[in-house]
């Protein structure tokens, strides 16, 4: 999507071999016309696809997953917690472990198992895709419910990072606003 590569390449900065900043649109300061263009996108990629629930994780993905599940028709959105709380029944949930890229750190992430079923035809998206760690993670959550992931959406896909191979081998529609096939001399290459 060229707004999204134009956006990037005027508030974007590369850090090192490996990382975008784009927290003045993407994910600490949200520009919501952003959020809403992309979203539109979304969802008429995947709109003939008979989705019926849009998942996420939190915290970044789920401004771009609500408007997305808005574009949709209203459909359910769920997303995935990865803090624990004194209201969850720890008998009542599916669980997995998501290894962040950005953190460096492993986190148990879970979803309640009132939230998805068998007849759920699933939407994963997320801000960013890079070595598919969370995306791997929710298709895990989604299988043990029996739920069906059809396609994966982000803002920024770092193809040069592995996450867009592993959604792809295993059959997963994957739109992305922006794929990076590399960083070269602090610049991003489409």
């Amino acid at each position: 999507m060229k707004f999204v590569e134009e956006k990037i390449l005027k508030e974007g900065h590369v850090i090192g071999e490996d990382i975008l900043k784009v927290d003045s649109f993407v994910n600490h300061r949200i520009d919501t016309k952003f959020v809403s263009d992309i979203s539109k996108a979304f969802a008429e990629e995947f709109k003939d696809m008979g989705i019926n629930k849009v998942v996420t994780i939190e915290t970044s993905g789920i401004v771009y997953a609500a408007f997305t599940a808005v574009e949709l028709g209203y459909l359910p959105l769920v997303f995935a917690k990865k803090s624990k709380s004194k209201t969850v029944d720890e008998s009542n949930i599916y669980k997995t472990e998501i290894k962040s890229f950005t953190r460096n750190t492993v986190s148990e992430v879970t979803i309640d198992k009132r939230f998805l079923s068998p007849e759920d035809r699933i939407l994963l998206v997320d801000d960013f895709l890079a070595e598919g760690n969370a995306a791997l993670g929710l298709i895990d959550l989604c299988e043990q419910a029996g739920a069906k992931v059809l396609g994966f959406a982000t803002v920024i896909d770092k193809a040069f990072q592995g996450g867009r191979k592993i959604l792809q081998d295993k059959g997963i529609k994957l739109v992305s606003g922006a794929s990076i096939k590399k960083f070269e001399n602090g610049k991003v290459v489409f």
